[in-house]
C-alpha cells in the first residue's frame, strides 16, 4: 500500500500471518481508492464475556481527500461467536471496501455533488521555502508542478499535504505545470486513537 498503514494489536499476540492478511486486505483497498491518505487498522481481543460473542474487534479508520474520514467496526455479537480472527478481519475489509467504493462514486460524478467543490487533485508534495509543490491527480495519479504565484486568493501559506484542491494545467517546459490551483476543502485534524479504553 503507499499509503501509511498502521496497524496496532492490544491483548492479542502480533503474528506474522495475521500482519500479512491485513496487508493484503489494505493492499486490494488500494484499488478501490488509489487516493486513501491513511489507514489505521487496529485488532483487539477482549478477554471477558467470550460466552456472549466473537472475542475479536476490529477497526478501520481511513483518511480519504478532501477530508473523509471513513470507520468501519467489526464488534462481537451472539451470531459470529466461533468465526476465526482471519474472517473478522476479511469482513470488516469487505465493509470498507463498500464504504470506498460509495465515496468514489460520489466524487466521479456518478452521484451528484456541486463542481465547484470536487477535488481534482491533492497536495503530494510542499516545498513551501523554495515556494512549489506538486499535485497528485485524483482520477490519473499524475503528478503535476505548481508554483506559489499559482495558487489563487494568495492561499499558498494555507496548503498542507493531503489538502483537496481543482486546478487548470497546461505543458511546460518539464512536463504539466498548474496554472491555478484553488483550494476545495480544508485538511482534516489528526485522527484520535483507534480505541478508547
Amino acid at each position: 500500500m503507499r499509503v501509511p498503514l498502521e496497524i496496532a494489536f492490544k491483548g492479542i499476540e502480533h503474528t506474522d500471518e495475521i500482519d500479512t492478511l491485513i496487508r493484503e486486505e489494505a493492499e486490494k483497498l488500494q484499488r478501490v481508492c488509489s487516493y486513501i491518505m491513511s489507514c489505521r487498522v487496529a485488532v483487539e481481543k477482549r478477554q471477558q464475556h467470550q460466552d456472549r460473542g466473537n472475542p475479536y474487534r476490529v477497526r478501520i479508520d481511513m483518511t480519504v481527500p478532501p477530508g473523509h474520514e471513513l470507520v468501519v467496526k467489526r464488534e462481537h455479537t451472539k451470531g459470529n461467536l466461533h468465526d476465526p480472527l482471519a474472517l473478522v478481519i476479511k469482513n470488516a475489509f469487505t465493509v470498507a471496501a463498500r464504504q470506498l467504493k460509495k465515496l468514489v462514486q460520489q466524487q466521479r460524478g456518478d452521484v451528484k455533488t456541486h463542481p465547484d467543490q470536487q477535488v481534482m487533485a491533492v497536495i503530494h508534495q510542499l516545498f513551501p521555502e523554495e515556494g512549489y509543490g506538486f499535485l497528485r491527480t485524483v482520477d490519473t495519479q499524475d503528478e503535476i508542478y505548481f508554483h506559489r504565484n499559482s495558487v489563487l486568493h494568495d492561499d499558498f501559506d494555507r496548503l498542507a499535504i493531503g489538502l483537496g484542491v481543482r486546478y487548470a494545467a497546461e505543458l511546460g517546459e518539464k512536463g504539466p505545470q498548474a496554472t491555478s490551483v484553488q483550494i476545495v476543502d480544508k485538511p482534516r485534524p489528526p485522527l484520535q486513537a483507534p480505541f478508547r479504553g
